[in-house]
């Protein structure tokens, strides 16, 4: 397409939205209540993922080395461990520093354990960590049947029952997204629908005196396009201030919890983008769907 075409578009577009100023409006403002739906449950989720990814991260498998094991055998171990396709890391923590991990996470009241440093009952332990933290359970019950492995400890019936709650609340949203994003697209397409109808007799015309299909359509393409970023606009104002100040208010009451929420920037580009683009796909989507219709003369 020539660029002298495309501007020629491009002018079409906006005088076409001056000239149908309240269509525009209905529009704008159909976009702009189903993307502020959107963009509220976008930022529950994209919380809700980060909150689990954390989690997620923190589950480790704690193997507790045979206190018969010899150096050599523990050493067996660890090359039985790092073997395993899921996992990723594998740290030592001697019996002497999980006594002292002990003691510290007693605060005051650890002073009691410090009687065991001369016959410390602990274990000597690898602190084993997966590639992707869905298989712990799997990597866990491998390291069950080695060799010189006292035993296993990863919170089984905890972990298996975090990774089916996160899946259920991801799977939940993003159908909640998906559905308030379909939503958008039939509002969309028949409120502009209503505008082109209007305009039926001048896309007749065109028809008529040779116009292309592709000639007609980009100025409607490109009105959709305007229709969904203009909707997208008054949510992302909404949407960011609400989360700035819930930052400031929030975050300083659940410091040092597992939720966190995610640190205004660069959280706040992310959420323009995913938004501004959702807003474009579902303008030009309807635009296109409605035109089509009055294609066929």
């Amino acid at each position: 397409m020539k660029p002298r075409t495309l501007w020629r578009h491009y002018k079409e577009s906006w005088k076409s939205l001056a000239r149908n100023g309240w269509m525009t409006f209905a529009s704008v403002s159909a976009v702009t209540v189903t993307l502020l739906l959107v963009g509220v449950f976008l930022v529950l989720m994209m919380n809700l993922n980060n909150v689990a990814k954390e989690i997620e991260d923190d589950v480790e498998i704690r193997v507790h080395i045979d206190l018969t094991a010899e150096e050599a055998e523990k050493e067996v171990l660890r090359e039985q461990i790092g073997s395993l396709p899921e996992v990723e890391t594998i740290d030592y923590s001697s019996k002497e520093e999980e006594l002292v991990g002990l003691v510290d996470s007693f605060g005051e009241d650890g002073g009691a354990f410090e009687l065991f440093e001369q016959n410390n009952p602990l274990y000597d332990v690898f602190i084993v960590k997966t590639a992707t933290p869905t298989d712990t359970i799997s990597a866990a019950k491998k390291i069950e049947q080695f060799e010189n492995t006292h035993k296993v400890i990863y919170g089984a019936e905890t972990v298996e029952r975090l990774f089916q709650v996160f899946g259920i609340a991801r799977n939940v949203g993003l159908a909640l997204i998906l559905g308030l994003v379909f939503t958008a697209m039939f509002l969309i397409s028949n409120t502009i629908k209503i505008t082109i109808f209007a305009r039926r007799k001048e896309i007749e015309i065109m028809k008529l005196v040779g116009a292309t299909n592709g000639f007609i359509r980009w100025p409607f393409f490109l009105e959709g396009l305007w229709l969904g970023v203009l909707g997208s606009i008054v949510p992302i104002a909404i949407i960011l201030t609400s989360y700035y100040y819930l930052i400031d208010l929030v975050q300083p009451r659940i410091q040092g919890t597992f939720f966190q929420l995610l640190p205004f920037f660069p959280f706040a580009f992310q959420v323009i983008a995913i938004i501004v683009a959702i807003g474009a796909f579902i303008g030009m989507w309807g635009s296109m769907m409605s035109v089509r219709k009055f294609l066929k003369v």
